[in-house]
């Protein structure tokens, strides 16, 4: 049961501190949020202008602020956007379902493809297949991923035109979004699948020096059995973690690919959100995040003990 409480405290501190800092964030940026919302060109009095911070609480003191904050998360409200004048919870439910089929499209096929192709090449290094995949994957790996949509955009949309440089649909049909989410998901999945590439290779090659690896052979299993029915197994073990760890890397990255390819999702949505100093949908699309990667890191953590005797019976005995 230590275990367990102790996994728990853990995961409430972190919540605890990501609401901090979600607060403290947005209100750290240049800038005064009324007259943004008034805009530079408009002229209004200073007593238009306090009696506008007062109705949007700005007026009063930080800790008074964060106060109410708390009250609100509390009753599940996430607030009010100034520009966009609809419930934050509303607008992120609307985004984050295009963003989370983008994200989780990529982590999966990054995932198998990595894995697969990692194990294979970790199984027998010293092939020239094997040096040549390593060679892409981590030349794949050191290319930000802003710059590799960049680059596909500009070759496969504005030269070839095979493409469309924008939007998730021109009409809502299962075509037209396959059509428009294939060149970001594919080069989400392609940086996904470098990371785990690397990891599961060396996972594997260091694995298969193992002694079950020689028990396995010495009972006459040949070369793809010992591979795919035992090794792979311990081997994916820093994989889960690299996984939970890449889901926060990925959406962080999902957001600037989703503003190079002009997708309405989250990425454009946060970028207006601190253009306009938005500080209820700003609050709101960060906690969601965090909360999203925060969830992600507890299922590694379960996942990880299904799949590892040796973590599920140090859990056993703690309870």
């Amino acid at each position: 049961m230590s275990e367990i409480v102790r996994k728990g405290t853990r995961y409430f501190a972190s919540l605890m501190l990501i609401i901090v800092i979600n607060f403290i964030l947005p209100r750290l940026m240049p800038g005064d949020p009324v007259k943004n919302l008034i805009g530079e060109d408009a002229y209004v009095s200073e007593e238009v202008m306090e009696e506008l911070r007062a109705e949007l609480g700005l007026n009063l003191p930080l800790s008074e602020q964060f106060t109410s904050y708390l009250s609100n998360l509390l009753h599940l409200d996430l607030g009010y956007s100034y520009h966009l004048h609809a419930p934050v919870a509303e607008i992120l439910l609307n985004k984050m379902s295009w963003t989370l089929i983008f994200v989780g499209v990529s982590v999966v096929i990054g995932a198998l493809l990595g894995c697969f192709l990692g194990a294979l090449a970790g199984w027998k290094p010293d092939r020239k297949m094997s040096h040549f995949t390593g060679f892409i994957f981590v030349v794949l790996s050191c290319i930000p991923p802003y710059f590799l949509a960049l680059l596909t955009l500009y070759i496969f949309s504005f030269k070839l035109g095979l493409f469309p440089s924008k939007g998730f649909y021109d009409t809502p049909e299962i075509g037209s979004v396959l059509h428009h989410l294939f060149l970001p998901i594919c080069v989400m999945s392609v940086f996904s699948a470098s990371r785990n590439f690397l990891v599961m290779r060396g996972s594997v090659i260091q694995e298969k020096e193992q002694l079950y690896a020689l028990y396995a052979r010495a009972k006459g299993l040949y070369n793809n059995d010992i591979l795919f029915r035992h090794i792979i197994k311990n081997a994916s073990l820093p994989i889960i973690t690299l996984l939970a760890l890449d889901f926060g890397f990925l959406f962080s990255g999902a957001l600037f690919i989703e503003i190079i390819f002009s997708l309405n999702g989250m990425g454009v949505m946060i970028y207006n959100a601190i253009m306009g100093k938005d500080y209820p949908l700003l609050q709101g699309a960060f906690l969601v995040i965090a909360i999203t990667v925060l969830l992600a890191n507890m299922f590694a953590d379960l996942l990880y003990a299904l799949i590892d005797p040796r973590v599920r019976g140090g859990l056993d005995e703690s309870i």
